[in-house]
């Protein structure tokens, strides 16, 4: 029962508000894994678990996020496919050093803070009336609801992904394959925050 109340308890942490969210301390954070996860996880951490040739991992290590998600996180990322991420606007996820910033902000709008597992987000779906606010790394806001049985995340600006391949368990967190790309409510500045950072100012 303890290792339940500690998955819901990172899942709350995920989902607060985004006052809340800007005080997390990025990598500092105490490991939060529980020992399920960590055996499902075996030895590979989420950089080392994805795609290498994949366009979500071009992307990462453009942005220079590719030794975060190789830290200690733990982290929840919602990873587009590269189908998904071949229909992104023309330039959207140009890997030149021009584009780090842009990049940055896409991909920390689609990390949260914790492990967060498709069970963890759809209990707090129904808890709080069908839907659930996720706040990002980024310090965006998304919004995860059902829909046909399918747990659905949505953007700030309304895009909406579907969860088509959930809990790929990793030693430092959690991956949840989608089928569309979640974009950051503005463009991100040229200075965007490294993970943890808190944005704006």
């Amino acid at each position: 029962m303890k290792t339940h109340a500690l998955a819901l308890t990172v899942a709350a942490a995920a989902m607060v508000s985004l006052g809340a969210c800007s005080k997390q301390a990025g990598n500092k954070e105490p490991k939060t894994q529980t020992p399920q996860a960590e055996k499902a996880a075996g030895t590979k951490t989420i950089a080392a678990g994805l795609d290498q040739n994949g366009k979500f991992m071009a992307a990462a290590k453009a942005a220079g996020l590719d030794q975060t998600l190789a830290g200690p996180g733990p982290y929840t990322v919602f990873v587009p496919t590269d189908a998904a991420i071949g229909q992104a606007p023309a330039g959207t996820f140009d890997t030149t050093p021009a584009n780090r910033g842009k990049l940055t902000g896409i991909i920390t709008n689609m990390i949260l803070p914790g492990t967060v597992l498709v069970a963890d987000i759809d209990k707090v779906i129904d808890a709080n009336k069908g839907k659930a606010p996720l706040a990002t790394m980024g310090g965006g806001t998304l919004t995860a609801t059902k829909e046909g049985g399918k747990t659905v995340i949505t953007d700030s600006a309304g895009h909406k992904a579907t969860i088509v391949k959930g809990d790929e368990q990793f030693t430092n967190g959690v991956v949840h394959e989608v089928d569309a790309v979640l974009m950051p409510s503005k463009p991100p500045a040229a200075n965007a925050p490294a993970v943890g950072q808190k944005a704006g100012k």
